[in-house]
């Protein structure tokens, strides 16, 4: 098992600022209005895992009485999205990432709150440090899982995230 990688101080920050309910969803409100209509929610954030909710209601359903697919995808993004944000968060050199692959698949119809939990945050912080120690490209690809308020489970995730250091 490799050593925990510690928070800097910005990292530190962020996690402050997304935890507190207010800011994030003004944050949500502002740069991801999809998500936050749908319902779209932080639940915990830390140095090991990131859960985030989705509600079946109005705004998130299908035609079929299930949330829609596409709302799915973005709590299973999100849960996998933050953590990467935080690591990349006071990097130095600066990291950018993108999406560059997703994959899904749907085990039980999703008719109650769904919440994904993403539990790897200190392998996808290694990679990222990699990224910036060798000054290449890397990928990881993060398994978020959903699951109903029973723990059934419903989706699972893998959403592949490239990440690069800038030039300094």
């Amino acid at each position: 098992m490799s050593e925990q990688i510690a928070l800097n101080p910005a990292q530190q920050k962020f996690l402050a600022q997304t935890r507190n309910s207010f800011k994030f969803n003004l944050f949500l409100l502002a740069k991801l209005p999809s998500a936050y209509f749908c319902g779209v929610r932080l639940r915990e954030i830390d140095e090991q895992k990131c859960t985030v909710s989705v509600p079946y209601k109005w705004l998130s359903q299908n035609p079929f009485r299930s949330t829609y697919f596409a709302c799915l995808a973005m709590a299973a993004e999100m849960s996998t999205g933050l953590p990467a944000l935080m690591a990349i968060t006071g990097s130095k050199p600066p990291v950018s990432m993108l999406v560059v692959n997703l994959q899904a698949e749907f085990v039980k119809k999703a008719d109650k709150r769904t919440v994904f939990t993403f539990d790897d945050v200190q392998g996808i912080m290694r990679v990222i440090e990699e990224a910036k120690e060798t000054g290449e490209g890397m990928t990881y690809e993060a398994t978020s899982i959903g699951r109903l308020p029973d723990g059934e489970e419903v989706a699972r995730f893998k959403v592949v995230w490239s990440f690069k250091a800038r030039a300094k």
